[in-house]
């Protein structure tokens, strides 16, 4: 299997220096270049052919944000964003994602450096599959002509690499009466509010990050925020939020196993349980339990997947009931979650 060839593009020779360090440590990577600007980068880029860019956020001259549009436009292939762990950081992260970066890696600010990217190898190698023609089709949705009447199916969405833009896809054809929702994606703490924010003013429904009490209830969707906490579902004839405490599972805090057995528990039947794409297997066996305990479940399917990794795990094991393209998932939701009877808008 030849190499992943990979340009790294940072504006700091210390930073490059790291993440040449932590690449290289992997021999399926290989290091073809070096930029400390855009205009270095461009024309390395035409002279190199790389599979994938690591590409930061904060530069001179032109802005990573700037830099990632052009690219998209002009060259799309897939690119690696590097964030620091501020609000603008934050703000340009959920931007560059929203304009097609396969990922965004958070930059470490203190401590091993070195440890603290030791995670970017495998999302550069996940990177070099990453076709970022998938987003046209994948933005195509099937629009909702009617005002349903929905039953008081409770929604669990799990997501990871590739959620955020599919996330803002699949909740602009949730309506304003959605099922409740509760959504855990895999992303610092710091990016999760941001997300939030974001969702909430480009989707129907009410977008906001769970808080302990937090009533499930229509037109509201919730995100778990992360940090160091699990967003789980308690209550009997009222499901709350429920933010806890504890040591990562499957590697993640929030987890979506976490969230996804916890809805199986509460709302039994009533639970629909939806793997969107993401890097790893979080939330496969979650999604069994809801379907083992009545639940419905959907999985995202290949061709639509930034990573088809999630979904296939939940889907080998028997916890996907049915595979569905990003471009037809809402609406298959919504469809299982509707009383028959519909009201013309």
């Amino acid at each position: 299997m030849s190499q992943v060839k990979v340009l790294v593009v940072d504006d700091s020779a210390t930073m490059r220096a790291m993440i040449k360090t932590v690449l290289r440590s992997d021999p399926s990577i290989e290091i073809i270049g070096e930029a400390g600007d855009a205009y270095e980068a461009r024309d390395l880029i035409k002279k190199l052919n790389p599979d994938v860019i690591t590409l930061d956020i904060e530069m001179p001259r032109m802005s990573g944000l700037e830099f990632l549009e052009k690219i998209m436009t002009l060259r799309p292939m897939p690119v690696v964003m590097l964030s620091g762990l501020t609000q603008k950081g934050a703000d340009d992260t959920i931007e560059a994602l929203s304009m097609g970066a396969f990922d965004c890696f958070a930059k470490p600010t203190s401590g091993d450096f070195i440890q603290a990217l030791s995670g970017l190898a495998d999302v550069v190698k996940a990177a070099a599959s990453y076709s970022p023609a998938k987003r046209a089709d994948n933005k195509t949705q099937e629009t909702q002509g009617e005002m349903r009447k929905f039953n008081k199916s409770v929604i669990s969405i799990g997501s990871s690499t590739g959620g955020v833009e599919a996330l803002m896809t699949l909740l602009s054809s949730f309506p304003k009466n959605c099922p409740a929702t509760i959504i855990t994606q895999h992303m610092p703490a710091t990016f999760l509010s941001t997300f939030a924010d974001r969702l909430d003013r480009t989707a129907e429904p009410s977008v906001s990050l769970a808080y302990n009490g937090a009533p499930l209830v229509p037109g509201q969707i919730y995100l778990a925020p992360g940090g160091d906490y699990h967003l789980e579902v308690r209550g009997r004839t009222q499901l709350q939020c429920q933010l806890t405490e504890g040591a990562l599972v499957s590697g993640h805090r929030p987890s979506v196993n976490v969230m996804m057995h916890s809805m199986a528990l509460a709302a039994k039947q009533r639970a629909l349980g939806v793997m969107l794409t993401g890097m790893g297997r979080d939330g496969a066996e979650g999604l069994l339990a809801i379907r083992r305990a009545g639940g419905r479940t959907l999985g995202q399917d290949a061709a639509s997947s930034v990573v088809y990794g999630m979904p296939k795990s939940a889907f080998e094991i028997g916890a996907v009931e049915k595979q569905i393209p990003l471009s037809r998932m809402a609406n298959k939701i919504l469809s299982l979650c509707q009383i028959s009877e519909t009201v013309k808008a």
